[in-house]
């Protein structure tokens, strides 16, 4: 079984930066893709970042291009979101996934909440 582990988020001022952390543990020598997806409250789930963690494709939602950064620590087996230049648009509860093979599994952290506000 594959727990994830979220940190960071938090209230950052329009224009700031402010960086997400997820860590997995447990059985995880399946796990092949990592990311995040963010959600608001009546809205759907939306794609943030993927990262493979065999050096593979980074991917990003149209609407962070740019100013999020997606980046692996496979020794620890932990992804890091670098969110620059935030807008108030960006104000959502941020969830970590994690992609297992053999057989595909799906994992989601418990979410954390990012505010973007004045």
């Amino acid at each position: 079984q594959v727990a994830l582990a979220e940190s960071g988020g938090g209230l950052v001022q329009p224009g700031g930066s402010l960086s997400l952390s997820c860590a997995a543990s447990g059985v995880t020598a399946n796990v092949y893709n990592m990311g995040w997806h963010r959600q608001v409250p009546g809205k759907e789930r939306e794609f943030v970042a993927s990262i493979a963690m065999d050096g593979g494709p980074i991917d990003y939602g149209g609407s962070v291009a740019g100013r999020f950064t997606i980046i692996r620590d496979n020794d620890k087996n932990t992804v890091h979101l670098q969110m620059n230049s935030l807008k108030s648009e960006d104000t959502a509860v941020y969830y970590c996934y994690a992609y297992e093979r053999l057989p595909f599994r799906a994992h989601w952290g418990q979410g954390t909440q990012v505010t973007v506000s004045s």
